[in-house]
């Protein structure tokens, strides 16, 4: 049976402040990442679910029971969220800028659309940007839900995200979640999400 492990953060806990705290990245990840990935693997032991990748997993969601769907969402949502992020400024590739410019008009509109998507979800869950039938598009998911899910509203390959269940920002923003996501703009790490969206081409 395939083991998943919790991935190890490629910057310390402190690297993104004062826009992401350390108290709230050490617990964010040891504590709550750590904790989707052991559910997720006793969910799979349960349900005797071979598979070579979580997104695999993801891929054939509405088969699997809701431990799954969670703790799945949960365990490859936030592998993919740490690596969205970094410390220092970062720009969009010209490649990637110029298909932001085409979907959204400039790169403000985007992130414009993209924070009103992160902040009108209801409840917990994510914004995502993806890559959509050549297009880029902006969509939200309730949950530990994902665009690669075979259950969701809007799928595609997903460029960016960004986590809005409360846990992500309490400690310092407490209820001010248009504050967090004001401030994620500014620990974007563009350089993979260039990559990504050269990938998904």
């Amino acid at each position: 049976m395939a083991k998943f492990e919790l991935p190890q953060l490629p910057y310390a806990y402190d690297a993104l402040e004062p826009y992401m705290d350390k108290a709230t990245m050490e617990i964010h990840h040891s504590k709550h990442h750590a904790a989707y990935t052991a559910n997720f693997n006793k969910a799979l032991e349960d349900n005797k679910i071979e598979a070579a990748t979580a997104e695999e997993v993801l891929h054939s969601i509405s088969k699997y029971p809701a431990a799954v769907r969670n703790n799945g969402g949960g365990y490859v949502n936030h592998s993919f969220f740490w690596l969205s992020l970094k410390g220092g400024s970062s720009t969009p590739s010209a490649e990637l800028l110029a298909a932001i410019n085409a979907s959204f008009g400039s790169l403000d509109e985007f992130k414009k659309q993209f924070s009103n998507a992160a902040l009108t979800r209801f409840g917990s869950g994510w914004a995502w940007l993806v890559a959509a039938n050549g297009k880029l598009v902006i969509t939200s998911t309730p949950n530990q839900d994902s665009p690669i899910m075979d259950v969701a509203e809007v799928k595609g390959t997903p460029l960016l995200n960004l986590d809005v269940w409360e846990h992500a920002y309490y400690l310092k923003y407490q209820n001010r979640r248009a504050e967090f996501i004001e401030n994620f703009w500014h620990v974007v790490n563009w350089d993979e999400v260039s990559k990504r969206f050269a990938n998904a081409k």
